[in-house]
């Protein structure tokens, strides 16, 4: 479990979720916000410049390359998981202040290695969506058909591979990712859902900015999540592409809607979703 030293100022707050779930929409309010409040002005190809304001755990290949002593993909799973702890410290010591950190891997261990550095983590934000929403984006995302992507969500222990510039991450189940996270609150766990973000912005984002510490007033914030809306991160990528789509998804911004999986999915497609995560769809009132 992460803990919060309100006498350290240095750590790594995790931008956490499982895939496809809008951990690169918080990004780009992120670097949004950190633009405003520095006053700085805008600039072309912001899609491509979010490291400014957060990073991204698994494409820190620079830092993997050195510790493994060879290339990432050379590299086995249990070699990456040895010097992945040393990463997380070494990123968290060279920032002056607060690193922020995307993940898509499990809150977990692989033979007691872990996969999150809690001993120099400082907090967290999770974010959780509608897995029948989610199987409509993996789908791109994988380049698979929609029950491909629906049998990796409900597949326990799911690992993707190392590639030249990614690291492997241990995605789990949808059930497993989201239960990893989230079963233990913790002050310095926010959990916040994809669809709140979108149907609930200023009340969804303040929270947000308060629990990374950021004294934005609500017309930063206001301004930060203008910027970040879903429409204009869609023609950015339409005009420009974005460095962090998988090969096999053409485009990383498609839809972005609550509850598209209604025209996406068969009754039996959904059933195979729910079926495996009906007590956290409760939870998280998604079969209200």
């Amino acid at each position: 479990m992460i803990r919060v030293d309100p006498t350290n100022a240095k750590g790594i707050i995790w931008l956490a979720s499982y895939p496809k779930s809008g951990n690169t929409w918080l990004r780009v309010y992120l670097y949004q916000l950190v633009r405003i409040l520095g006053g700085h002005p805008r600039e072309e190809h912001e899609l491509n410049k979010l490291d400014r304001a957060s990073g991204y755990e698994a494409k820190l290949f620079g830092l993997f390359d050195q510790f493994l002593g060879k290339p990432l993909a050379q590299a086995t799973p249990l070699e990456v998981m040895s010097v992945r702890a040393l990463v997380h410290a070494t990123v968290a010591e060279r920032m002056p202040a607060i690193a922020m950190l995307k993940t898509h891997n499990l809150m977990g261990e692989i033979k007691g290695m872990p996969t999150v550095n809690t001993a120099v983590s400082v907090g967290a934000i999770y974010i959780v969506r509608d897995p029948r929403d989610v199987a409509v984006s993996l789908t791109r995302h994988l380049g698979s058909t929609i029950d491909e992507a629906i049998a990796v969500m409900n597949s326990p222990g799911f690992v993707t591979g190392n590639e030249a510039e990614t690291a492997f991450e241990i995605w789990g189940s949808w059930r497993q990712h989201v239960e990893s996270w989230t079963t233990n609150p913790d002050p310095s766990l926010l959990v916040v859902r994809y669809e709140d973000m979108m149907g609930m912005p200023t009340e969804t984002f303040t929270a947000i900015t308060r629990h990374i510490g950021q004294a934005a007033t609500a017309e930063q914030i206001a301004e930060a999540i203008e910027l970040s809306s879903f429409d204009k991160l869609k023609r950015q990528d339409e005009d420009l592409g974005f460095r962090e789509v998988s090969p096999r998804a053409g485009r990383f911004f498609a839809v972005g809607k609550a509850g598209s999986w209604r025209n996406k999915l068969t009754a039996a497609q959904v059933q195979a979703v729910t079926d495996a995560n009906r007590p956290l769809m409760t939870r998280f009132h998604y079969l209200d």
